[in-house]
This record gives structure tokens, sequence and C-alpha cells, in this order.
């Protein structure tokens, strides 16, 4: 590989974006400069240049050691979603850590920019328009691991794997007051009321069966750090279940308010994060699990509790 080195100092004449410089000095197009660039070929002053919208000034040293013969392509760009991070990808899912604050699916307000609906963006980001197909969902404030097809067959089997209780669901919270047992269970049956909040009822054709088990993995004064497993996954489940225990995730506006607010949880999310997702590729039948890193939030929390 015979490599060629290029250099200039800029004069007023010339003094601006690098990239023009680049193109001048090399003779390349827009896209093999933004590829060469990528691929370190460009420094400025002897640092690399990160960026070909980089500026350069009079009495700057441009240089570019490049291979003429090579192709130098464009470097796919990270992608920055407020909404999610992507923890897993192939081309039947795809696995994303959701950001506390928005929503997994529109309600009946249809709901701009909803995760579904930026993950959609993302997978047509490259190719033809896509669709991100539902599997399941996590309530507005939580943080967390979730898993959606990027095609509709594949969909169906992943939620025939939830329907059948096969996925693994592992949570962490911050609840309020400090509980007692080091482990346990909740099973009981939840109903809908009129303002749509869940709530603990007696068995009936109107309500669903609800199992959560939990382990404490930290008491504190005023605190206790938990671990859900769900082994059904309702809606607001674990929400209900602690707030009907006696001990509310802190923040949540919905179950046990007044119990669940703490002078040091200042952030408008509640302390609930979906750390790990487990399940059986709907293709190639691996065991997949992913786990996602307790939030800042939580991590500030802690250290600041005893």
């Amino acid at each position: 590989m015979a490599m060629t080195t290029l250099s200039t100092t800029i004069d007023a004449d010339n003094a601006g974006r690098v990239d023009l410089v680049i193109r001048q000095l090399s003779g390349s197009s827009r896209s093999q400069v933004r590829g060469m660039v990528d691929h370190g070929c460009v420094s400025i002053n002897g640092a690399p240049c990160e960026t070909i919208a980089a500026s350069v000034a009079a009495g700057d040293f441009v240089s570019i050691r490049f291979d003429p013969t090579q192709r130098y392509h464009e470097k796919k760009k990270r992608w920055d979603d407020r909404t999610f991070n992507i923890s897993f990808e192939d081309d039947h899912l795809i696995v994303v850590d959701k950001s506390a604050g928005s929503l997994t699916v529109p309600t009946d307000r249809n709901e701009k920019n909803t995760l579904v609906e930026r993950v959609s963006v993302y997978l047509s980001h490259s190719c033809r328009k896509r669709q991100a197909w539902v599997i399941h969902r996590l309530d507005r404030e939580v943080s967390g691991l979730l898993v959606f097809g990027k095609h509709k067959p594949i969909a169906d089997r992943l939620i025939e794997q939830f329907k059948q209780r096969k996925p693994q669901r592992v949570y962490t919270a911050i609840v309020a007051g400090v509980m007692s047992s080091d482990d346990g269970t909740f099973n009981s049956h939840l109903a809908t009321g009129k303002n749509l909040d869940r709530f603990v009822a007696r068995p009936s054709r109107m309500t669903e069966a609800a199992i959560t088990h939990y382990r404490v993995l930290r008491r504190m004064s005023d605190t206790t750090l938990v671990e859900a497993t769900l082994e059904t996954g309702r809606r607001n489940q674990i929400r209900v279940h602690f707030a009907d225990a006696g001990y509310p995730v802190l923040g949540d506006p919905r179950y046990k308010t007044k119990q669940a607010m703490h002078p040091r949880w200042i952030r408008k999310r509640i302390a609930l994060h979906a750390k790990s997702l487990g399940f059986e590729h709907p293709v190639s039948g691996e065991a997949m699990t992913f786990e996602s890193p307790l939030p800042s939030a939580f991590e500030k929390f802690l250290v600041r509790s005893r």
C-alpha cells in the first residue's frame, strides 16, 4: 500500500472550512473527504481532525496521509436519540434501553415522538421506511430494556413467548420504607378503576392475575433498594404491588403519592428501572440476556443514603 502525504500552510485566501482545503489539496470528492476524515487521514497542526466542519485559520498546517487507490467510506455515525440507546440489533429484532419520560406507544391523545415512533425512524434511517413492532411496554417514567420486532412474524413469535411467561424481566426499584423480609412474592389480582388506576382486588372475570417476586438488595434509613422479577407483566404491576404492601416506589405520582415522596428523590421520573431482559431468539433459538446499568439518578440517591 503506497501512502501519499500532502500538506499545506493555510493563508488568508483559503482560510475557512477544512473540508474545502482537503478537496482542493487532494482533488477528492465530498464523500471521499468525509471518509478520509473519519479514517484519521487528516491532521491540523499535528492533531487529528475529527470533523469536516472544523475551521482553519491563516498559519494553520493541514496534512493528509492517504492511499490514493483506496475508497474511503464515511463511517456510520452513532445514532443519537434522547428517548433510547441501542443495546442490540440484528436483521430480526432490536433491543433498546429506554429513557424515563418517554411513552412506549401513543395513548388516545395520539402523542408524538413516542418510543415506537423514534425506533421506527431509526430503522428507516438507512433504508426504506420500516416499522418497529411492539412486543411489550414500560410506563412513561420507567427506564430500561425493551425489545421490538423488525417484522410482524418476528414480533408475533416474541409476543407468544411473553404470553407463555418465558422471558426474564428483572427490575431495580427504590421504595419508601424499610422492608423487613429479605425476599418474597406478591401474588394477587389487579383491577382497573374508572380513572384507569390499578388496584388489588378479589379474583373475578374483571381482574388479572399478577405475580411479582422480589428480594432486598440494600436497606437504608427510610428506603429500600429492591430487585423485582416479573412472572406476569400487567400494567403498573410492580408499582401497585409495592404500594399495596406499604412500600410505594419513590416518585410515583399515582400510587400512595404522599408516601412515595422523598426529599432526596428530586427527579420527575419514578425510581423504577428495567435492568435485565432475557428471551429466546425467535429465529436462532439462542438464549439472549441483556443488562442495563443503574441510571445516574439511582446512583446519586444511593451514594447519599445510609
